[in-house]
């Protein structure tokens, strides 16, 4: 019976490879007669420029099967619990990677794609206006929709750029499942800061690496603020994830380069249209982080994102952004509109999957004094012992994730900022020992 079983499994998987592999023949057999219409003299973004009119010269049928073709591996993501597929270019080596759970590997297939295949998949993706900004930015972010079985739409934020004169894409694939404000698991004096119903206005910042999770926390809170008040929400995005549906809340979605120009165009004109709440998708430069302090400073509740891995570091990017001249104005102003600082990570967990991990700071009277007198450095210790108001450091909760048996000791102590720390905080005699040795 167990051999029976295993055969099953390997004929399963035997099956599946064999129909992957099938799909990216089938590509290469439509493509080639457009390849074979290349000018051999041509490279870079000219050579895409023509692959682009020789796609548009093809009948919707053609461009319809080689887009479905593409569909069919993205749809599999949810079941693979796959959060990103990477494909083109060089680096690719002609296979589709998936990420599954914090790990990137490619799809085992008896055949591959040549870089010029994977151009043509991509480019077909994209209609003519898009193409055109794709080839002069030589970068395009986008997102893309599918309708699913069920008839609902699953969308996927892209990004399509180049790789050794050819185009190459990574594709997140956006959750529609907005995870319950309680699994942030915050102090409720935190959750009442992140709400409109008790703060009508300050900033909070939602910080962490690319692939931290910011924008399924962000999306979680503007729910949270859906299903509890009456207001507007406006959203700026690049691009646009996951759509919410007015609750008991006007949403507004506008995707930058679309539907705005820019990060900092979108929150001025925001100040025009009425809102409660303000979420810039992205505090990328000194322009737009000083509009968000301006807007929130009149008097509005807004949410931004950093790339940033704690919550004294969000602060000193804050400021040092900003030109050395206006470092003192801009301290002062932080100091008066900051709310909340939630800096967070994705960590691998026990049961292979991952689990988020997070710093939480509260601006609390002392920690806006902290910044005011420019004494960042002091907050760390407001953070370890801001508990009863909900504030906690990351090597604190990495602890509380590892008693509870979620993440390893290994792990614990990679994922922290403050490795002596956690060190203290997993053995207590630990730094003790290794000061009395060095010494």
């Amino acid at each position: 019976m167990i051999n029976k079983k295993r055969d099953t499994k390997k004929d399963r998987v035997m099956e599946e490879q064999s129909d992957k592999t099938e799909r990216l023949r089938e590509v290469s057999r439509m493509v080639k007669p457009i390849i074979s219409g290349l000018s051999e003299t041509l490279g870079g973004t000219n050579l895409q420029r023509q692959m682009g009119e020789l796609i548009d010269a093809q009948n919707e049928a053609w461009k319809l099967k080689l887009k479905k073709i593409y569909e069919e591996f993205i749809i599999e993501m949810k079941e693979l619990e796959a959060s990103d597929i990477d494909l083109g270019g060089g680096g690719c080596d002609g296979k589709i990677w998936y990420r599954i759970h914090g790990f990137k590997n490619p799809i085992k297939t008896e055949h591959t794609l040549s870089k010029k295949e994977t151009d043509i998949l991509l480019l077909n993706l994209l209609v003519p206006y898009q193409r055109k900004k794709l080839f002069s930015r030589q970068n395009f972010d986008f997102s893309y929709t599918i309708k699913q079985e069920d008839g609902l739409d699953q969308r996927f934020r892209a990004d399509m750029y180049y790789d050794m004169e050819h185009l190459a894409m990574n594709m997140r694939r956006i959750d529609n499942e907005i995870r319950p404000f309680k699994d942030l698991e915050l102090h409720p004096e935190v959750a009442k800061a992140l709400s409109l119903k008790y703060f009508q206005y300050g900033l909070t910042l939602i910080t962490g690496i690319t692939g931290s999770g910011k924008s399924s926390t962000l999306d979680t809170i503007v729910d949270a603020n859906n299903r509890s008040m009456e207001a507007h929400v406006v959203i700026i995005a690049s691009p646009v994830e996951l759509v919410h549906e007015p609750i008991r809340s006007i949403i507004r979605h506008r995707e930058v380069g679309r539907d705005v120009p820019s990060f900092k165009e979108g929150a001025i004109q925001a100040l025009r249209q009425d809102p409660d709440i303000i979420i810039i998708g992205e505090l990328r430069d000194p322009d737009t982080i000083m509009t968000a302090l301006e807007i929130t400073d009149s008097g509005h509740k807004t949410y931004g994102t950093l790339h940033t891995s704690s919550a004294m570091e969000s602060i000193d990017r804050i400021i040092g952004e900003v030109p050395v001249a206006e470092q003192e104005r801009i301290r002062m102003r932080l100091a008066d509109v900051l709310t909340c600082v939630i800096s967070q990570k994705l960590v691998p967990s026990l049961d292979g999957k991952r689990v988020l991990a997070k710093e939480v700071l509260l601006a609390t009277p002392s920690v806006k004094a902290a910044i005011r007198n420019n004494n960042i450095g002091e907050i760390y210790q407001m953070l370890m012992e801001g508990g009863s108001q909900g504030m906690h450091t990351l090597e604190q909760n990495l602890k509380l994730l590892y008693d509870r048996g979620e993440i390893s000791r290994e792990v614990a102590l990679n994922q922290s900022n403050n490795k002596k720390r956690m060190i203290k905080l997993l053995d207590p005699t630990a730094v003790d020992k290794l000061n009395t040795m060095v010494g």
